[in-house]
């Protein structure tokens, strides 16, 4: 359990009574690192000016209470929206002063209960769900300057809730939303939560009988299954596979785990005109009879993720059950038996969030499959340095700055398993450490025969006197054993010795699954100074591995 005094802390900050939000966070995040407080009700540009040390401010506030032009036009007053829109820009650099510090999550604005001007509420320049339209967008803008801010859709917490707006509430308590509103808030930001720590999942493994379409492939052919057409059943399955499939575009991976014979399941996914899945979209997939758990291991240890990230899909109960009591850390959630359901199961899951999208992530299926080539290549060739040879990979450094810090960002926050010491830093903490003289941070990229593996690995580096010290080993897990690990200890060794650094100090942090972390500064040989610390001479430096190509940006 997290000390009291360790624990980060979140602040709601607010203009009604938040306190149901703040007694669902509280029970959810009981026992995490997280310390919920409330700032004085009502308060929220003075809350907004405090000095004290929020990890996270939550800022949630009514349009009528917050902006006073928009207060008149609820009364139907005549008001020019550009002085509204001009108050918005000022609260929005409010919050912009406040996220150079910490995390801001901003619920946007939710129309009130006014039923406006009626048929005329979306007339350009008059109506109030044109004007709060127009502030939202505005705000969203004005915060995209900032990458430690989040504008949170309040809409989706109020959507499905019978009666979302408590007027009796709201009289009797200033609190305008009925609880379950507030419940999925709070659901919704642990999910954020999540997001910010690298927690989010990464892999959907799915079924494919009855969960991709409808019947079963052996049985029916795959003429025989249903899937898009006049049916409604086979439109429900086509559009979860749109729903599917949308998730590539976010940086997230499918695979396949299905009793099946992968010949004919092959044939439904080569030849169906209605399916929208390929076999390029599916970085793996286990296609046979054995023990879906069994498959589910070896697609993570393939794919080299751990089994947190991975969400499972399938329509049976019985495999379900079986997949989450063999291996609890993966999620498999109920499913639905109707497939008109499916959409509205599969984007109620909440665990796809994520606080950036990069163009690794755009391009991440694309990457498992020529990774997968590379293994294929690999059991061609007769010893290790052969398949080294054949690659042919060229390592690219520069240093971290505005266009590269989101990706660099992502690598500190999702990255575990090569990770000297596991930092979670947001792009604002990034750019704080680098503002001090005495640090510096190296970007690396990768390519190699088989394409572009895109940024993959950050080195960070600090200079005290003539000692330096290896502050950030993270490495994407995806370039692990090609001797890219050993180059980035040649970069950090050099660049030390071009600050005038005459050792470079490297002490490992040890966590849950930073161990392979260990492996590689053993086996690199390096002098342990004391248990789990290494020093390495910069003069004489550390040797650049053979197969590797180095290309210094600038050079």
């Amino acid at each position: 359990m997290t000390n009291l005094i360790d624990k980060k802390k979140i602040t709601l900050i607010s203009d009604f009574n938040i306190a149901p939000l703040s007694g669902f966070l509280k029970n959810k995040l009981e026992h995490s690192e997280f310390l919920i407080e409330t700032a004085p009700y009502g308060q929220v540009f003075q809350s907004l000016a405090r000095s004290n040390e929020s990890w996270l401010d939550i800022i949630w506030t009514l349009p009528e209470r917050v902006l006073l032009g928009f207060q008149k036009a609820c009364q139907l007053e005549e008001v020019l929206h550009e002085d509204v829109l001009a108050e918005v820009d000022d609260f929005a650099q409010r919050l912009l002063d406040v996220s150079e510090k910490r995390y801001v999550f901003v619920a946007a604005w939710h129309l009130p209960s006014n039923i406006g001007y009626g048929m005329l509420d979306w007339r350009e320049g008059l109506g109030l769900s044109n004007l709060l339209a127009k502030c939202n967008i505005r705000l969203a803008e004005k915060l995209s300057e900032s990458n430690n801010i989040f504008m949170l859709p309040t809409n989706s917490w109020t959507d499905g809730v019978l009666k979302p707006l408590s007027k009796k509430m709201w009289y009797a308590a200033k609190i305008p939303y009925d609880s379950k509103a507030f419940e999925n808030a709070a659901n919704h930001i642990c999910q954020c939560l999540d997001a910010i720590k690298g927690k989010s999942r990464r892999l959907v493994i799915l079924d494919l009988d009855n969960t991709l379409w409808g019947g079963v492939v052996g049985e029916n052919g795959w003429q025989g299954i249903r899937l898009g057409g006049h049916d409604h059943v086979g439109e429900a399955f086509k559009d979860f596979q749109l729903a599917i499939k949308s998730l590539l575009n976010r940086g997230f991976q499918l695979a396949i785990s299905s009793k099946n014979d992968e010949g004919v399941a092959m044939q439904a996914i080569d030849n169906h005109p209605e399916m929208i899945l390929s076999k390029e979209d599916f970085v793996s997939w286990r296609i046979n009879w054995n023990d879906k758990a069994v498959n589910i291991l070896e697609l993570a240890n393939e794919i080299n993720l751990g089994l947190e990230s991975i969400v499972f899909i399938d329509d049976n109960p019985a495999e379900r059950s079986r997949v989450s009591a063999a291996l609890p850390e993966v999620f498999v959630p109920d499913w639905p038996e109707d497939p008109s359901m499916f959409v509205d199961a599969f984007n109620s899951l909440g665990c796809f969030e994520g606080t950036t999208i990069t163009k690794e992530d755009r391009s991440r299926t694309s990457l498992y499959i020529a990774e997968r080539n590379r293994r294929e290549i690999k059991g061609s060739v007769k010893d290790n340095n052969s398949w080294l040879r054949k690659l042919d990979t060229t390592v690219t450094v520069c240093p971290v700055n505005s266009s590269n810090i989101s990706r660099v960002t992502q690598l500190f926050n999702k990255t575990n398993q090569l990770n000297l010491s596991t930092r979670r830093l947001s792009e604002q903490e990034i750019t704080n450490w680098l503002d001090d003289a005495a640090h510096s941070m190296l970007a690396i990229s990768v390519t190699d025969q088989f394409g572009d593996m895109g940024l993959v690995g950050v080195v960070g580096l600090e200079v005290l006197g003539n000692e330096g010290r290896l502050v950030d080993f993270v490495l994407s897990c995806r370039v692990m054993g090609r001797q890219v690990e050993e180059t980035l200890l040649h970069i950090a060794a050099s660049e030390l010795a071009r600050q005038g650094a005459s050792t470079m100090k490297i002490a490992y942090k040890a966590t849950e699954r930073n161990g392979p972390t260990l492996q590689i500064l053993e086996n690199a040989k390096l002098e342990e100074i004391e248990p789990h610390v290494f020093r390495v001479n910069c003069v004489d430096g550390y040797e650049k591995p053979e197969f590797v190509s180095l290309n210094i940006c600038g050079n």
